[in-house]
């Protein structure tokens, strides 16, 4: 059974974002929130958060469904940072100039599953 979660518009670029995510890829769903846990990096709150969703959906699903739910076997089988919208600032320079501040946006997409899935 797989379980997928999406945190969307997150105010983080998505190269920073990617650093974390791909330190979880493969691991354990719960070793993955460990992991997170004690990141000293800013973004591994939020992406632990989209884990712990991504757990929360699986053992809703399994509930639906009638199955059991084990959570030791999930495992992080797909997680992934896409860019989302850019919000362009200006910031006044001298002479009249101007320049470009571009505040990036990533969608953090993570997916959980048992390893038959």
């Amino acid at each position: 059974m797989e379980a997928k979660a999406q945190a969307r518009y997150v105010r983080v670029t998505p190269q920073k974002a990617r650093r974390v995510v791909n330190e979880i890829r493969g691991l354990n769903a719960a070793n993955a929130v460990d992991v997170l846990e004690f990141a000293p990096q800013a973004v591994a709150r939020d992406v632990r958060k989209v884990v712990q969703s991504a757990i929360a959906n699986a053992r809703f699903a399994a509930d639906q469904a009638g199955e059991r739910f084990d959570e030791a076997s999930l495992k992080v089988l797909e997680a992934f940072v896409d860019e989302g919208p850019t919000m362009k600032r200006i910031q006044p320079r001298a002479q009249g100039r101007a320049n470009r501040i571009m505040k990036r946006t990533s969608h953090i997409t993570v997916i959980v599953g048992t390893k038959e899935a």
